[in-house]
């Protein structure tokens, strides 16, 4: 056995979960971040890690100080161990590990925790107060159970990329998301089961599935397929059912984000900021529905009016008038972000192989 620590950073004075270990069988994204948010809490991570070079997120890339950028945003703040499941000599360790755990967390290939002997019916027996949460593509029952599963995949099966993207071309979301949300609802799952414990005494089986994750975040797309029989047009950065909400071209290059929800926003809008007070009233326009029927004219008129502006004086005006607006940062723009500075999230962690700057848990 070897253990290592990844840095951990102070975020709160009085860690709300430093009384709660936690033990890890997990890879890639969705269990480390749902791990990773417990430690930032303060509960005590072990990540349990295969001899045969661990995590195989370690190894995705080499962006940050020859470590993986994947592997440094997810892991920060937990006790790393390389530990053989498999292997007798290991059990021992094992299972004082998981004896002394309040959370057990976990995202394996379909079927190797009870391979493993350590499925729920086998934890709870042994442990009654621990709480064991798996997660998984598809969930522990279902036609899709023994089916593998990776981010690509799983978007593709909730039909996300179907409404995201080009009209020509569905596009994935380019994080992964289904990992992520998988991540987020074990977290606040385990946080539910923590607190349920309390009065039940007993520890409960979470099962995340991340299909149903994506399922759930797709509800409005998929009632307009179930009432109305059509689904949502693929637009690009466009809205399919607000007009204007997108990215507009100002005179000088800059490109403005528009997101404009009620009748109030689009007069003032028309009045103040494209100084055409003439269309707020226009038959065309009046209402948002109105407004989607004639998209193509409305929006070529709003970037008309902005020929001869500059994004500075854009925004100025949309400041005045009240009119919701954003900027369309690349990678750059968010890193120098002046809302992240002034509340200053961004801390730096020291590692062995440097310092390493990092995000504050929102």
């Amino acid at each position: 056995m070897e253990s290592d620590r990844e840095p951990k950073p102070d975020l709160y004075p009085c860690p709300p979960l430093a009384d709660v270990r936690v033990v890890a069988l997990e890879q890639a994204v969705s269990a480390p971040l749902c791990t990773r948010h417990l430690a930032d809490m303060g509960a005590d991570v072990v990540k349990l890690e295969r001899p045969d070079g661990g995590d195989f997120a370690r190894r995705y890339d080499t962006v940050v100080h020859g470590q993986s950028a994947y592997f440094v945003w997810l892991n920060r703040g937990k006790r790393s161990v390389t530990l053989d499941v498999k292997a007798p000599a290991d059990q021992p360790l094992l299972e004082a590990l998981l004896a002394r755990a309040d959370v057990f967390v976990h995202n394996l290939g379909p079927g190797v925790i009870d391979r493993l002997g350590l499925g729920w019916e086998v934890l709870h027996e042994r442990w009654p107060r621990l709480i064991s949460c798996g997660i998984s593509g598809y969930g522990s029952e279902g036609p899709y159970t023994h089916r593998k599963a990776f981010d690509l995949l799983v978007q593709g099966e909730s039909g996300l990329p179907s409404i995201t993207g080009t009209p020509e071309e569905p596009v994935k979301v380019g994080i992964s998301i289904a990992d992520i949300g998988a991540g987020l609802y074990a977290f606040s799952a385990i946080l539910v089961a923590l607190y349920e414990r309390v009065h039940t005494g007993e520890g409960r089986m979470i099962d995340i599935s991340m299909l149903e994750c994506l399922a759930e975040w797709m509800m409005v797309p998929a009632y307009y397929q179930l009432y109305s029989g059509a689904p949502p047009a693929r637009m690009g950065m466009r809205h399919n059912m607000i007009v204007p909400y997108g990215p507009y071209r100002v005179g000088d290059g800059s490109i403005i984000n528009l997101a404009v929800q009620n009748e109030g926003q689009w007069r003032r809008l028309c009045e103040l900021v494209l100084c055409r007070p003439e269309l707020a009233d226009d038959p065309r326009f009046r209402r948002n529905h109105l407004r989607l029927e004639h998209r193509e004219v409305l929006e070529a008129m709003i970037e008309e009016s902005l020929v001869g502006e500059t994004g500075e004086s854009v925004r100025a005006r949309l400041d005045v008038a009240d009119v919701p607006h954003g900027t369309l940062n690349d990678l750059e723009g968010l890193l120098a972000h002046p809302q992240l500075a002034a509340r200053q999230r961004w801390f730096d962690i020291e590692s062995p192989a440097g310092a390493v700057r990092a995000l504050a848990h929102p």
